[in-house]
């Protein structure tokens, strides 16, 4: 029995710990050993067996050594004791990874607090001699040293002793530390395979899976490169069996590109030879056409002296033209000013014909105006005599307009309303937009919560779209999970909350009934195969239950709240967090608490709290009421960071069906306005109409006196507004008189004027007919002139366009020469090729002939499309590449069927063995779920023959006779259903295994009495018998009554200030002291 202490520093005592061995007077009988016992005899022992386990500076241990037995090791002890420490230490001490455990990550985290190093030490059997590993861990390094029996080493070395011994600290199947309880039952099929091949199965099983996987991997790949080939292969086949008449017609093709290319070089030479006669031609026609021009420039030398000779005349002829012209212009002048003297005379006199004909008119428009004016004042006075008193109007004017008065009052009144209802309306529209803002807001916010749930659990929001179609079928209220109705008040507060209530909870719906339960897991898990959790809340309301301490009280230490103040969740959410996870008792504090921390929990006694960014839990031992505390960092929230009031997201909703309510009523009022409006309106228009009437009645004589002494004051003033018209007449005709003889003399002198005027304009024209013989006969020689140059012109531009024809043809032939020597590649002195010679004879001789014979076989070469000079070498190329692909094909399919041969061939020695193998473990798991009046099997689930990596194991139990066998998954059984299942899984693998130990840690936590006892006697019975190997149990409690084996080694965890330190501890001594006290007491 191995024992174990703590020291205890000088400030305060501390409570040690020690693994004892049970009381000899207890019920329970266990194996008395020293505190250095002897290794056992390998009879006793398997190959790689715990022997002995030290630890220093680990966890809870100061110093311990623990001495476990070769069959059942029960390790016992109160929670805190330092029981999942001794696994601990055997996980890190055969080279386990820390995060297996659960714990922590980091090595360095397993030191005990407040120490720089620790050390673990593993003493493992073996025939040869025991191996002893030892882990020293450096804190500050987070590094370990390793040492094989007493020698450093490392790490890779130890892991391959250990592997060596068959020992697998990171399979569940051999090492279920108590953290990993729960994952064991979320082992895939295809992962418990491997588990248990690894654990129980013959060194070479899981060698040969490994190799079937592989050889099934690399077979799909060389199927996969078969097809592959084949049908490329038979794709080139093709496709040269269909460029092998292409080729044939690319030689056809090139005959006829000979023939282009023979023509194409004769063409320069015919073309050469035209364009050179052409050039002769030209060149005799310039000759010719220069001797014209000489000739022609001759003739008009003697026509230049004439016209030169008759210009000076028409000079002389023109001057004396200018003269008379100038004696002409001024006796006209003189003329016209005679005829406008005459003319003002003639319009002097029309005149005053005008004028006395105006005064004539107007008087005679007065006497008729007069006439006029005097009716109108006769048909006045008969109106005015014929108009009705109207002086008792007034009354009715003046009802009518006080009518008018009270109805624009009314309507005043009426249109003011209106604009009030308007801006109420306006006003109602704005804060119904702003409520529907708000409202979108919160919806967006609900939004991201749900899009965060469907990407992390995708299953239990499929499962909340469904709950929100089928309300109908509960009968009461479902809520949905728990992070979607939980509401933070600050989500910076988030962590708190997702770090004190597990993934699985917040993520479960909550019923306030059995039967609404159970309807909703058979239609979610069974048949829709979601995996989702579902809670009850609590008959008793727990949601307004009373801190047991006021917060007040705490707010010294620096809390300021409780959780369940932080958020908000509907009753019977919060019922049942209040009563699962007491969030009603546990404070939140701040940065100060945790500067406290050690005060906080000696004084406020309280089991869990929160500090700023840590979680702090607090025990007290059963045995010595000491205080033990552990803490852990907080990690990131997640999912509740977003806050979404919904208490005031309903208050919003009612608040808009209000103002839709009002708005409704506004619109009433409104039309209501409108058609009174619209009445006061049309009797407002009637009473105006009836009081204009009425003032048109009583203005109307008053009106006509007016206007009958107006006319009387126009008559009066046109009467003495009057005319001598004869005295008029009179005078004018005086006047005309007298401009009559003026106008007499004035003609005369006129007369004389013109005639002087006419004889010279006869003088003129005399001079003008001479001048227009002298131009007639220039106009003549200039004209013989101008044609004789236009012909020369003529001749001229007919010359210079012949040169520069012959100049073009020039170039033109010295540039056909060179392209025709460069086609045929000649030098400037070499002669055409006699070959070309030859060729050129049986071709034509004509460029239009040439040309034919070239469209015609540029299209008969044109038939040939797609077809290109590298035809024949693709073509040649893609024959010796089939020629290679058949032959790397038959290599393929060999090594394929090699590949074959071998998957039949390992296959064999695979699979029988591992049917048998799961045909052992089904019948023990069977025969141990029977012996407790359950059902389970498990059997080698297959999907795909041959799909050897999803071979898997699959576990199916049923623990009610009602229901069915139901496969073994994290969700669908209860905690203590699966623990229950893993227990007797791994009961099943005990003495089929070839590991050297096992380790269970606890795994009887969530059982019930009856399922804890009969799994207990069924471990018992199984780890005790002959040749099996080692098995650690360890259980914070036992039931009473409990069969137990002389093979079995109990051993006890103790803490406590008063323990022994380890190098005083003696088993015998305590013995021999205690024989000596039972034999003393008889004679007292």
């Amino acid at each position: 029995m191995a024992t174990s202490s703590r020291k205890t520093s000088t400030s305060s005592p501390l409570a040690s710990k020690r693994a004892l061995p049970r009381d000899p007077s207890s019920e329970v009988p266990s194996k008395k050993k020293s505190s250095a016992p002897p290794l056992l005899s390998s009879g006793a022992f398997v190959e790689g067996s715990i022997v002995r386990i030290a630890m220093e500076n680990f966890l809870t241990y100061d110093i311990c050594e623990v001495c476990p037995g070769p069959h059942l090791n029960m390790i016992i002890g109160a929670n805190g004791t330092g029981k999942s420490s001794i696994v601990c230490a055997i996980c890190l001490g055969l080279a386990g990874k820390p995060a297996f455990m659960g714990r922590a990550d980091k090595v360095g985290f397993f030191v005990k607090r407040g120490c720089s190093k620790g050390m673990v030490e593993i003493e493992l059997f073996r025939t040869s001699g025991n191996l002893v590993i030892t882990r020293e861990i450096d804190v500050a390094k987070n590094q370990s040293v390793w040492y094989i029996n007493k020698k450093t080493t490392t790490q890779k070395v130890v892991e391959e002793q250990v592997a060596a011994l068959n020992i697998q600290v990171g399979n569940l199947c051999q090492f279920l530390p108590q953290d990993k309880v729960g994952e064991f039952a979320k082992l895939s099929k295809i992962e418990l395979l491997e588990a248990t091949e690894k654990s129980i199965g013959p060194p070479e099983m899981h060698r040969y899976h490994c190799e079937l996987k592989n050889f099934r991997e690399k077979e799909k790949q060389l199927e996969t490169s078969c097809k592959e080939k084949t049908e490329y292969l038979e794709k080139m086949v093709q496709r040269n069996e269909r460029y092998k008449q292409d080729v044939e017609r690319f030689y056809e093709r090139k005959r006829h590109l000979d023939l282009i290319e023979m023509l194409e070089a004769k063409r320069p030479w015919v073309e050469y030879e035209n364009v050179r006669q052409e050039y002769e031609e030209v060149k005799q026609a310039r000759d010719r056409v220069k001797d014209e021009v000489r000739k022609l420039k001759d003739g008009q030398i003697p026509m230049t002296r004439r016209i030169e000779e008759i210009e000076t005349q028409r000079h002389n002829l023109e001057a004396q033209i200018k003269a008379k012209a100038t004696d002409i212009k001024e006796t006209s002048q003189k003329c016209k000013q005679k005829q406008d003297v005459i003319e003002r005379k003639d319009k002097h006199i029309e005149e005053l014909q005008q004028a006395l004909t105006v005064k004539q008119n107007e008087e005679h428009d007065r006497q008729r105006r007069i006439s006029n004016t005097r009716k109108m004042i006769e048909d006045l006075q008969n109106e005015l005599r014929n108009t009705e008193n109207c002086a008792n109007l007034q009354p009715q004017i003046d009802d009518i307009t006080n009518d008018l008065r009270r109805v624009q009052d009314e309507k005043e009144s009426c249109e003011s309303e209106i604009i009030d209802k308007h801006k109420e309306r306006e006003t109602l529209e704005k804060e119904k937009k702003s409520v529907n803002d708000q409202i979108i807001q919160f919806d967006n916010l609900m939004n991201q919560k749900e899009d965060k749930l469907r990407q992390r659990y995708r299953d239990t929001y499929d499962a909340v779209l469904w709950l929100r179609n089928n309300r109908d079928k509960f009968k009461q209220r479902v809520y949905e999970p728990i992070m979607l109705t939980i509401n933070m008040k600050d989500n910076k507060n988030a962590k708190y909350i997702e770090n004190h209530i597990p993934s699985n909870d917040l993520r479960a719906f909550v019923f306030e009934s059995q039967e609404d339960m159970e309807v909703f897991l058979r239609e979610v898990r069974d048949n829709k195969k979601l995996r989702v959790n579902a809670v009850i809340a609590p008959r008793t309301s727990y949601a307004d239950r009373a801190p047991s301490r006021s917060l007040n009280e705490l707010k010294q230490y620096g809390f300021f709240s409780y959780l369940r103040e932080l958020f908000d969740a509907p009753a019977p959410v919060m019922s049942y967090l209040c009563s699962q996870y007491h969030i009603h008792e546990v404070p939140v504090g701040t940065e100060r608490t945790r500067e406290r921390i050690e005060r906080v929990i000696q004084e406020t006694r309280l089991k869990q709290m929160y500090t700023a960014e840590e979680k702090y839990v607090v025990k007290t031992s059963f045995y010595s009421n000491k205080v033990i505390s552990s803490n852990t960092s907080l990690k990131v929230a997640q999912f509740l960071t977003v806050t979404v009031d919904l208490e005031q997201r309903r208050h919003l909703e009612e608040h808009l069906k209000e103002i839709n309510r009002k708005l409704q009523a506004v619109e009433s009022g409104l039309i209501a306005l409108r058609e009174k409006s619209k009445h006061l309106e049309h009797k407002d228009n009637e009473l105006r109409q009836k009081k204009k009437e009425l003032l048109e009645r009583k203005n109307k004589k008053r009106q006509l006196e007016q206007k009958i002494n107006s006319k009387l004051d126009s008559l009066k003033l046109m009467e003495q507004d009057t005319c001598n018209l004869e005295e008029e007449e009179r005078k004018a005709s005086t006047k005309i008189k007298e401009i009559n003889v003026q106008k007499a003399k004035l003609v005369t002198e006129l007369t004389n004027l013109i005639k002087i005027c006419t004889s010279l304009h006869i003088q003129k024209v005399d001079l003008i007919l001479q001048n227009t013989t002298v131009i007639s006969e220039k106009n003549k020689l200039e004209s013989d002139y101008m044609a004789t140059s236009s012909q020369l012109r003529l001749k001229e531009q007919h010359f210079i366009e012949l040169d520069e024809n012959r100049q073009r043809l020039l170039q033109k032939c010295k540039e056909l020469m060179r392209r025709a020597r460069q086609v045929c590649n000649l030098g400037a002195e070499q002669t055409v090729p006699q070959e070309y010679q030859t060729a050129f004879q049986d071709l034509p001789n004509t460029l239009d002939e040439i040309d034919a014979l070239l469209t015609e076989e540029r299209s008969r070469a044109s038939c040939f499309t797609g077809l290109n000079p590298t035809v024949v070498e693709e073509y040649t190329k893609r024959e010796e590449e089939i020629e290679q692909l058949t032959e790397e094909l038959k290599i393929k399919k060999v090594e394929l069927d090699k590949y074959r041969e071998s998957i039949s061939q390992v296959k064999e020695r695979w699979l029988n063995p591992l049917k048998e193998l799961v045909e052992k473990i089904n019948e023990k798991f069977s025969n141990f779920f029977s012996s407790m009046q359950c059902a389970g099997e498990v059997d080698l689930h297959i999907e795909n023959e041959e799909d050897y990596d999803k071979y898997g194991i699959r576990i199916r139990v049923k623990f009610r006779s009602s229901t069915q066998l139901h496969e073994l998954t994290p969700h669908h059984q209860s905690g203590g259903e699966r623990s229950v299942s893993t227990m007797l899984y791994l009961m099943a693998l005990q003495e089929l295994n070839r590991c050297p130990f096992r380790v269970v840690d606890e795994i009887n936590q969530g059982m019930d009495p009856i399922n804890e006892r009969r799994v207990f006697e069924m471990v018992v019975n199984t780890a005790c018998k002959e040749n099996t190997s080692q098995y650690f149990f360890i259980t914070p409690k036992l039931l009473q009554n409990l069969p137990y084996s002389e093979k079995m080694t109990v051993l006890f965890v103790y803490n406590g200030p008063h323990m022994l330190e380890p190098n005083r501890w003696n088993l015998k001594a305590f013995q021999r002291r205690r024989r000596r006290i039972t034999f003393t007491q008889p004679s007292q």
